[in-house]
């Protein structure tokens, strides 16, 4: 297979910026390569230096565009696709009122199929390489999203969404048979291709301590597989899982007692942390995921993102959509910064690629395989036009250095600052580039 050399601006990390000196991790070259060998990154370093060295690969010029990783979304639902940007409603009455009638829909594969090809390709479309979804109670809507991933070549984590209680009856399985439909889409699809399971009970809420139990059993069973869920998203959540749970210490302790605390889980929002919550987190290893644009578009709160990076915790970025209002990754990051100057703390946008690459791909415990710009990892690849709208180029145009350049992409960009999407080393999504073969 011929080799690709990808020639622009590169932006890279050795470490993370939320815990070290971002100057002191941040590896960028303003005209820098990326050498691609089949499905890997091979080489990143100077383009002049790589392009003396392969002068047999094939060669596209990005100019001063920024080539990064892919963006890696660490939490989102893809059977709300179809519901993104519904009105007007917190927590408890936006899954009644929109999500669970549109979930029940996931039973008809044809619908299922669409949804999960619709969902990868915008997905792609604004950068996103990897997505980590939770399906419906319908083995179909895992098959779908599976077999949608597959067809895209792209990294994906999923599972089989689980309820027993307060939700429709159409929406309900059992403590068992989400063990047994859990257990047989894990052995169907878990480590094929670039396919990941991840047990999935939706929040303590809607499953009873015996689903709770099942599941954890499976997980015990099966501890290369992810577990994901939602924790500690609203007070008015909290306060009713306190209904549910009397004897639980906290909400975090719904999980805990039934074996649903690991360190391959990942908690969604993690807004309401209890110090308790925070120091278990941290001890045993398991990762928050942050929501911004569903945060504040549901009202859920302020996410305390250094803090909890201070406290040890592992920390992924995501559009939770469709409760998040966004597909973008790039919005998402611009969210996440919003959020931050409410907590007194400005984000540095090398912070914010870290969050929306490594950090997320760290969370999920694929480090150093996906979201990273280096040798070794997979060429799941997003190029950047910094310059992609009137409003943005004006901006880039009066910029000192990259970061003056990139981060009004960050805050005001969207799909249209795209250049080009790489998944496995092959070019997927993108604008015209540059071709200049050797």
């Amino acid at each position: 297979m011929t080799k690709q050399l990808l020639l622009g601006q590169t932006l890279g990390f050795s470490g993370n910026p939320l815990t070290s000196d971002w100057a002191d991790i941040v590896e960028f070259d303003s005209a820098g390569g990326v050498l691609i060998d089949g499905d890997r990154i091979s080489a990143v370093g100077n383009g002049a230096a790589l392009k003396a060295a392969h002068p047999e690969a094939d060669i596209t010029d990005y100019g001063d565009a920024l080539i990064s990783a892919g963006f890696v979304d660490a939490h989102m639902h893809y059977p709300q696709t179809g519901i993104i940007a519904s009105w007007g409603k917190q927590l408890i009455d936006w899954l009644n009122t929109y999500t669970f009638p549109e979930e029940a829909r996931f039973g008809d594969p044809a619908y299922a199929a669409e949804a999960a090809g619709l969902t990868l390709d915008l997905a792609l479309a604004h950068g996103t390489t990897t997505l980590t979804s939770f399906c419906t109670i319908h083995p179909e809507s895992v098959d779908a999203f599976f077999a949608a991933a597959a067809h895209r070549n792209m990294e994906v984590v999923a599972g089989k969404t689980c309820m027993d209680r307060n939700a429709p009856g159409n929406l309900l399985d059992t403590a068992q048979s989400a063990y047994d439909d859990s257990k047989a889409l894990l052995a169907k699809w878990h480590g094929v291709g670039r396919a990941h399971y991840a047990i999935t009970p939706r929040f303590s809420p809607t499953s009873t301590p015996e689903q709770l139990m099942a599941l954890g059993a499976l997980w015990a069973e099966n501890p290369s597989c992810l577990m994901q869920t939602h924790l500690s998203e609203q007070l008015p959540e909290i306060a009713w899982v306190k209904e549910l749970f009397p004897d639980a210490r906290d909400y975090l302790d719904t999980y805990e007692r039934f074996g649903l605390l690991g360190a391959r889980g990942l908690y969604g929002h993690a807004i309401h942390l209890e110090d308790r919550e925070i120091a278990r987190l941290a001890e045993i290893g398991a990762a928050v995921v942050h929501c911004p644009t569903s945060n504040t578009f549901i009202g859920s709160g302020l996410f305390d993102l250094m803090a909890l990076a201070r406290a040890g915790l592992s920390i992924g970025l995501a559009t939770d959509t469709g409760g998040g209002s966004s597909f973008s990754m790039l919005r998402t990051m611009a969210a996440a910064y919003e959020i931050g100057q409410l907590r007194g703390i400005a984000l540095h946008p090398a912070q914010l690629m870290w969050l929306a690459t490594e950090g997320s791909a760290q969370a999920l415990h694929m480090q150093g395989q996906i979201g990273a710009l280096r040798p070794g990892a997979t060429a799941d690849i997003t190029v950047l036009d910094l310059a992609s709208t009137s409003a943005i180029a004006q901006r880039h145009d009066k910029a000192g250095d990259i970061w003056d350049a990139l981060f009004p992409t960050i805050m005001m960009g969207d799909d249209r600052a795209i250049r080009d999407v790489w998944i496995a080393g092959r070019r997927r999504h993108g604008k015209s580039a540059s071709k200049a073969a050797q």
